[in-house]
């Protein structure tokens, strides 16, 4: 879509996105922040919902999945931030996996954005969640010693 679609999609002028977000750019960071934030809404709520760590992980990665597809924001939400942006999604899961090393965070980022584009690629979304759901979560409660 290009930018006069969106502004005829919304009601509004080109010239009138461009004085609101300046550039292109402008206009997908407010778009991605806002879906991101509404995202991070729900699976913060998802984790809060249940007990233990594990679970409340396993909990906030399937309700962000389902969001993700049902949004039709697979694409969207499914890229990594830009390398100037910090990475929210990777901040929650790590403050939910906390006292287990701040890589992991990263890590399950990594991996729900694995399954939120394989949809977005093709994949049938029962199938993503799936495969998403088969990540085993144990996390110990201390850092093993090096």
């Amino acid at each position: 879509m290009t930018v006069g679609d969106h502004a005829a999609k919304a009601g509004v002028t080109t010239g009138a996105l461009y004085h609101h977000f300046e550039n292109k750019l402008g206009l997908y960071t407010f778009v991605r922040r806002d879906v991101e934030r509404r995202l991070l809404d729900r699976m913060e709520g998802a984790a809060s919902a249940v007990e233990g760590r594990s679970a409340s992980i396993s909990a906030a990665l399937r309700v962000g999945f389902d969001y993700a597809v049902r949004q039709d924001a697979q694409r969207l939400l499914g890229e990594p931030p830009t390398r100037t942006a910090d990475d929210p999604l990777a901040d929650l899961l790590t403050a939910l996996s906390l006292p287990t090393p701040p890589p992991i965070g990263r890590i399950l980022a990594a991996a729900w954005r694995a399954a939120v584009l394989s949809v977005a690629d093709g994949v049938p979304a029962f199938q993503g969640r799936h495969a998403l759901g088969a990540l085993e979560l144990q996390l110990g409660e201390t850092a093993p010693k090096s």
